[in-house]
């Protein structure tokens, strides 16, 4: 039974009828309950004294998810902009809320703040940031624009009535040329100060007009966002997409350009170079090195372990002009620090082994825990089981041969599914074909989805030994 909280547990929620509630394990599905706190109740009941039973309660409580702030179209990270050419950052439009279908602008406060890439971090008077347009200067850390332009007469408001500092305009001659600028807008919740956005803009402002140029990921669940950076994991591969905001008609070449950056630990700032491999991979860790469209593959990421920071540009020419786009990643690193161990160390089929692990930590926290296990090739691993929790019991396949051997390997998964594989060592297993019909067949009843899973793995590896014997005699 699920019952809402407010004062009390009083609220009860009929769940839709796809949400099976007669099992021993729940599963809910995303956007089913609303923010709030939930008393989950567990009965069991005996099939042969029904007037026995037992209760047991939980509590989970319902958060809102991440507001993705994104100040222009598809969240890209920077761009090139002409000196007399308005740039228009619209975070009420392009944001993305994952808890619903369009971003609710009006929900938000909007402030906005500048500094000068690379030269510069965000003035601040005490420990306090100052809006863009704030009269007051910080010695240390000059503004983006002129005392002139912080008065008002180079930023314009444009968002709806509700919400008018949703959007924001830089008139031409905000800022001066051949620089670099950061801007970054910080969101505040309307209901709740606590709740917060942040999201980031570099401008490269040259003296010609130019076009402005969209970038991002194909897939955007494989790129999260980080501050001014995309996280991403390093097994993946990198599948970006451009794409002309302005009327581009005249697009001569596209080339795609990969750099690798490093923090400098006196300034604190990244410090990027030209990757000058990317001839010798093209079409082998690179495709699209002259598309609209392009793609590094994980090969990049595994054969430069210690290079943490990388950029993808790209460079859309127009005969004598040119403009360009970017993105800036960090690879996400693993779990670390941990162990993995099981008890006991041999059994059967009907064995109950508990596997627990012990001080993994990652600064995303730790999602969940695979476990895979194989006999002979490490190539034919199976899925044993998964737990949100460190520890899990499970009955694991077996042989009826002296070869029962069994190899398990641990995936332990941070929040955004970077995984750390950790090998346990080989416990002997050997078949029960006896106790098939005593003990599987009521926890194949039971409906929990690890034990299901577990005792089909370990059947359909006896029936296969089965076969195998039958086709060599």
């Amino acid at each position: 039974m699920i019952q809402q909280c407010l004062s009390i547990c009083s609220t009860k929620i009929q769940p839709d009828q796809s949400i099976i509630t007669t099992y021993n394990d729940l599963f809910i599905p995303a956007n089913t309950l609303l923010y709030g706190t939930y008393e989950l109740k567990l009965t069991i009941t005996t099939k042969t004294y029904p007037n026995i039973s037992s209760t047991a309660f939980t509590y989970i409580e319902i958060i809102p998810s991440s507001i993705i702030a994104n100040l222009i179209q598809y969240g890209t990270s920077m761009i090139v902009r002409g000196y007399q050419q308005n740039l228009a950052i619209n975070p009420g439009e392009y944001s993305v809320d994952p808890d619903a279908i369009v971003f609710n602008t009006s929900n938000w406060n909007y402030e906005y703040y500048c500094r000068i890439y690379g030269l510069y971090d965000f003035p601040s008077i005490n420990g306090l940031l100052l809006t863009i347009n704030d009269s007051r200067t910080d010695p240390s850390n000059p503004s983006c624009l002129s005392n002139h332009s912080r008065n008002g007469s180079a930023l314009q408001y444009d968002g709806p009535i509700t919400s008018p500092k949703s959007s924001l305009a830089f008139l031409a001659g905000s800022f001066s040329s051949n620089r670099t600028y950061q801007i970054m807008v910080i969101m505040t919740n309307r209901q709740s100060s606590s709740i917060q956005a942040v999201g980031y803009l570099i401008v490269h402002v040259e003296d010609t007009s130019v076009e402005m140029i969209l970038l991002a990921c194909v897939i955007s669940t494989m790129c999260i966002p980080d501050m001014e950076y995309q996280y991403i994991n390093p097994t993946t591969q990198v599948a970006l997409f451009s794409a002309c905001a302005d009327n581009c008609e005249k697009i001569e070449n596209i080339a795609w350009n990969i750099y690798q950056g490093s923090v400098n630990s006196s300034t604190n700032m990244t410090e990027w170079i030209l990757f000058n491999q990317t001839n010798s991979y093209q079409n082998l860790w690179f495709f699209g090195m002259n598309t609209s469209n392009f793609t590094a593959t994980n090969q990049l990421f595994n054969n430069n372990p210690s290079i943490i920071y990388w950029r993808f540009e790209v460079v859309y020419f127009f005969g004598l002009q040119s403009s360009s786009s970017a993105l800036n990643f960090i690879i996400n690193q693993p779990p670390e620090n941990g162990s993995c161990s099981i008890n006991p160390i041999n059994g059967t089929t009907s064995t109950s082994f508990t596997i627990s692990c012990f001080n993994w930590f990652d600064k995303d926290n730790i999602k969940d825990y695979l476990f895979y296990g194989w006999t002979i090739d490490p190539s034919d691993q199976v899925m044993l089981g998964f737990s949100f929790v460190s520890s899990i019991e499970m009955f694991l396949p077996g042989k009826t041969d002296n070869n029962s051997l069994l190899s398990i390997v641990v995936y332990i998964r941070d929040t955004f599914d970077c995984a750390t594989e950790y090998n346990i060592p080989s416990i002997f297993v050997q078949s029960d074909i006896n106790v098939i019909n005593n003990s599987f067949l009521p926890m194949l009843a039971s409906g929990n989805q690890n034990r299901v899973n577990q005792i089909i793995t370990s059947l359909s590896q006896q029936i296969n030994q089965i076969n195998d014997l039958a086709i060599e005699t």
